[in-house]
């Protein structure tokens, strides 16, 4: 039987470690430095990015469309980008180097327009599960839009001076539909609500 460690023992710390004991009591750091409580609206909008980017890598691993896992991927990188800007005061946020940009959200504008072309993709709602791939992208767009909704709450105490965020967010939703829909219509996956529809 292992023996429990001692206070001596439990005090010591690698400090090359991740585990750092700062956050044991409830509260966290802003990239900006300031301490805040885990509990924030704050806390709750970056760390809802940071689970977004999670399952965006879930639904690129179990995609096997190159086309596809590349925007996946590109989603994933500009996401850091977002959880950096929501997880600094607002002062800091708009000094920090890389910004959610109008250009961001007009290449998911561009995204959104090359989809909507195929034939069949805008034919039904979507019934989440005839692939795999196609219901990770699913859940990844659910996430994306509870992180919309985390942002527009911090934003309307003044916590997102950046109208850019909400307008990225709300596109990024947009086109992970879409891409769940064209992944689902090139594997030839009836995934539609309403199958009677679905080609109308």
């Amino acid at each position: 039987m292992n023996e429990p460690l001692n206070p001596s023992e439990h005090e010591q710390h690698n400090p090359n470690s991740i585990i750092t004991r700062g956050g044991d009591g409830g509260q966290t750091r802003l990239i900006s430095g300031e301490t805040v409580s885990k509990a924030e609206a704050q806390v709750e909008a970056y760390g809802t990015i940071d689970e977004l980017n999670s399952f965006l890598g879930l639904a690129r691993a179990a995609c096997d469309n190159a086309e596809i896992c590349a925007v996946l991927e590109r989603l994933q990188r500009e996401t850091f980008i977002v959880g950096a800007e929501l997880s600094a005061t607002p002062e800091v946020a708009l000094r920090l180097k890389s910004r959610v940009s109008a250009d961001m959200t007009a290449a998911l504008d561009a995204d959104a327009a090359l989809i909507e072309a195929l034939p069949g993709v805008l034919g039904d709602w979507a019934l989440p599960g005839a692939t795999f791939a196609g219901a990770a992208i699913d859940v990844a767009r659910s996430v994306a839009r509870r992180a919309e909704r985390c942002a527009v709450r911090l934003a309307n105490s003044g916590g997102v001076p950046n109208a850019e965020v909400l307008r990225y967010l709300n596109r990024m939703s947009d086109v992970l539909w879409l891409l769940g829909r064209k992944l689902e219509l090139g594997k030839g996956a009836e995934g539609a609500l309403r199958p009677d529809r679905a080609h109308k």
